[in-house]
């Protein structure tokens, strides 16, 4: 479905369910990271690329201080009261867009207008590309436009973290929020958890990045994500003993860590291990990325993999499948977890010409070995959060 179409379904949509024609859209991407699995709530790199997978909000101002929000991807919907704002219980997913509301509250902004809202995502929920971090940025700029004022991307970003930590539960980093606000068309992004710096990586000429859903549906609130954030903080203390300065895994080399890795216990050891090891890699892709090196960077991905299979410990059964599906199907250069883990989704990088031969061998090796119908997709980098054009 082209935007076009996808703008004239949602209009039919939001007239039909709020009986009049939306008068304002926002937008916000998606995202996959091409390395960096969890350094980010670690203050360390990521590399991320915002997607041309996105989500829209059609809405239409309110002057009763209400926000009423609805769906076109998932069932359900609410009305809440912008004096009185409290989680939904019977609507989860409208909780991204509560907890916005009530993180900008927070931070001191109180002339917030409520709207009828209608959501519309090309985001595979639960995959790994961020869906929830892209509804929350969505929200923040459709509050913009109904309130008439504006943030700075970075603090928009902060605020639907702080959503998502506070109000929703879920003790993410920063990295799903500032890439879907601050990502640019063309180009990685290298972002610097610590500072919230970043600046563009060109990816290379010939490298195409397609995205393998496992549909193996994950809910970090009640994974084990929370668990290793815990140990990583548990390992920053541990270490403290013998380097009084560093304030998170970003802080420590392998050399300082190898010296005294043997206090640490074992779990927790390997949390570590795998962090600061996966936060070199990142600085290693932001060298190879833009010349397109196929060995180092095949030897890169699957580092990060082995990784997060053995020290980290995120995989699971379909992303077991995926990889072997992945790894054995023609074009393919390099390939690797995205997001989380648990499930969801991965990554590729695949030569020019054979996006399609990858797909096809991919989705029927993982058919046969699972029993699940996968999708595969090319993406492209794309801009971040702002306005629908019309």
């Amino acid at each position: 479905m082209n935007d076009q179409a996808r703008k004239t379904k949602m209009i039919a949509a939001f007239e039909e369910r709020f009986g009049a024609a939306p008068e304002l859209w926002s937008r916000a991407p998606g995202r996959v990271d091409l390395m960096g699995s969890h350094t980010d709530y670690n203050m360390g790199f990521v590399m991320t690329m915002t997607v041309d997978r996105d989500t829209w909000i059609a809405a239409r101002p309110r002057d009763d201080g209400k926000v009423a929000i609805a769906s076109l991807n998932v069932a359900g919907g609410g009305e809440f009261d912008l004096a009185h704002i409290t989680p939904a219980e019977d609507a989860p997913w409208t909780n991204y867009v509560r907890g916005v509301a009530w993180a900008l509250q927070q931070a001191g902004i109180q002339n917030l207008v409520g709207f009828d809202g209608l959501v519309h995502s090309t985001i595979p929920f639960g995959s790994g590309l961020s869906s929830s971090a892209a509804l929350e940025i969505a929200t923040a700029v459709m509050f913009q436009l109904t309130g008439d004022f504006e943030l700075d991307p970075v603090e928009m970003a902060l605020l639907a973290q702080k959503a998502e930590n506070d109000f929703v539960g879920v003790n993410c980093g920063i990295l799903d929020q500032y890439s879907s606000a601050m990502g640019q068309a063309a180009s990685a992004l290298l972002l610097d958890c610590r500072d919230l710096s970043s600046h563009p990586v060109p990816i290379a000429s010939g490298l195409n990045v397609v995205i393998c859903d496992t549909r193996a549906q994950r809910n970090l609130a009640g994974s084990e994500y929370g668990e290793r954030r815990t140990q990583c903080e548990e390992g920053v203390r541990l270490l403290q003993a013998f380097y009084p300065d560093i304030r998170a895994l970003r802080d420590v080399s392998l050399p300082q860590f190898a010296a005294h890795e043997q206090a640490l216990p074992e779990v927790v050891a390997k949390r570590c291990r795998f962090v600061i090891e996966e936060n070199q890699r990142v600085l290693d892709l932001a060298e190879i990325l833009p010349y397109g090196d196929a060995t180092a960077l095949s030897e890169l991905f699957a580092a990060s993999w082995a990784g997060a299979r053995d020290l980290y410990e995120i995989s699971a059964p379909a992303m077991e499948a995926m990889m072997k599906a992945m790894l054995s199907a023609p074009g393919v250069i390099a390939a690797r977890q995205a997001g989380a883990g648990f499930g969801g989704c991965m990554v590729a990088l695949v030569g020019d010409g054979a996006i399609d031969d990858f797909a096809r061998h991919v989705a029927a090796v993982y058919q046969a070995d699972t029993g699940i119908h996968p999708s595969v997709y090319a993406v492209v980098a794309a801009a971040g959060a702002g306005v629908v054009e019309a």
